[in-house]
């Protein structure tokens, strides 16, 4: 007999410290990370649960998690005639185990006891740092219809992403034979290739796995040393059970770095972007702010700006940036290709600071994210630095040619940060 999707528990790694994201995450986990606007990374597999009818949604947290807590539990409520919920299992010491999450597979096995008792047929594993949007129900249907002890959900990518991927052999018939994690060398490289088209001859695993959870639990008691499950897991389960791939052909996006953070930002401030969110049928969720809209004063361009709501922009020039709720840019500066995150708050009547919240008067920003609640006096320069160029500077940093300010920094009048 085939599910339901009433028996699928989707499960999301929410933990992960995210270190290639630094400095975003010297403050918060990576899947609290605030992307585009007004949304963080975790709302995207949230939302793929709810739009998929999937309403058990159980979130992994162990890094940092403070404000990733704070984001879910103001977001998702389910009214009390409904029966669906979204939970934090937050890593905990036991009499079982004192240890934390040590990967993906372990943190899964250090929450065994919650999974079963769910009394959930199925188990989808989500990763809570990817761009995408997926109907989870397609990949249900494909599952039951192969009768499918594990899916893997695929996408075709080209031979210059393989090093960085976990690389899955498939076959015909869709059946998983062989899995390799980032390969090197063209030789093993050769090996994968499960597509006829030259362009994207390879099959990358999306870090999206639907169990059947007594072959989860089994793999995950049996192999108490595998904690991760591209790396351990899914490797040993292909030579032993049923593992399929499902083929996804859409936008999808690993958000590792800065520097692809900092792209992928942009690509949305674009006027045909290639990630639609607002898609009336599948929508991504976040926090209801009640903001105002925003102001717009004697500005003489604002040309491909993603503008969220509750900002104030008097007499600037903005090109391609995305400007972040409760942004405030004062008279006479220039943003160029930059991000700006916002504020978390208006500044009070009694400021901390003579230097107000958000971009201050005749500042010249070109090439950098500027993390919340930022603080830049007037005058303030910044451009972007050469690709592959990383440094640590007092209080700015600059990752693969990206500047980024941290959050709740204050940059001092005249500062100038541009490449020597």
């Amino acid at each position: 007999m085939p599910g339901t999707m009433n028996d699928i528990l989707a499960v999301i790694m929410g933990g992960g410290r995210g270190q290639r994201l630094y400095p975003l995450t010297k403050m918060r986990s990576k899947p609290a990370v605030p992307i585009v606007g007004q949304y963080r990374l975790i709302d995207i597999p949230i939302s793929n649960s709810i739009n998929s009818e999937i309403y058990r949604v159980a979130v992994l947290t162990q890094f940092n998690s403070v404000s990733l807590h704070r984001h879910i539990t103001q977001t998702y409520n389910f009214d009390s005639f409904h029966p669906g919920w979204v939970q934090i299992w937050a890593a905990e010491q036991t009499l079982e185990s004192a240890a934390w999450y040590q990967g993906t597979a372990d943190a899964v096995r250090k929450q065994l006891f919650e999974i079963q008792s769910t009394g959930a047929d199925y188990v989808l594993i989500l990763a809570g740092d990817h761009l995408y949007r997926m109907d989870y129900a397609k990949m249900a249907e494909f599952h039951w219809q192969a009768d499918a002890d594990i899916t893997v959900a695929v996408h075709p990518v080209p031979r210059e992403e393989v090093p960085r991927l976990g690389i899955l052999k498939c076959e015909s018939d869709g059946r998983i034979s062989d899995f390799v994690e980032k390969p090197q060398d063209k030789e093993t490289q050769d090996r994968f290739i499960s597509r006829d088209d030259p362009e994207r001859p390879f099959q990358a695993s999306m870090g999206i796995y639907l169990f059947k959870t007594q072959v989860l639990i089994d793999l995950l008691t049996n192999y108490p040393s595998y904690d991760d499950f591209g790396i351990n897991i899914i490797p040993e389960a292909v030579h032993s059970h049923k593992v399929y791939g499902f083929d996804y052909d859409g936008y999808w996006r690993d958000i590792g770095t800065i520097r692809s953070f900092y792209e992928i930002n942009l690509e949305m401030a674009s006027p045909n972007p290639p990630f639609n969110f607002y898609d009336p049928k599948f929508p991504i969720y976040t926090h209801m702010r009640y903001l105002p809209g925003s102001i717009v004063q004697n500005s003489q361009l604002l040309e491909g700006v993603l503008l969220t709501d509750g900002c104030r922009i008097q007499n600037s020039k903005i090109i391609h940036s995305v400007i972040g709720v409760r942004s405030q840019i004062a008279s006479g500066s220039q943003i160029k290709d930059a991000i700006l995150m916002g504020s978390d708050y208006y500044d009070p009547g009694k400021r901390p600071s003579s230097i107000p919240t958000g971009i201050g008067p005749n500042c010249d920003i070109e090439g950098a994210i500027i993390d919340k609640n930022v603080r830049i006096g007037e005058g303030v320069l910044i451009r972007p630095f050469p690709r592959n160029v990383n440094f640590d500077g007092d209080k700015w940093f600059v990752r693969d040619g990206v500047v980024v300010i941290p959050k709740d920094v204050e940059i001092p009048p005249g500062t100038r940060i541009v490449p020597e």
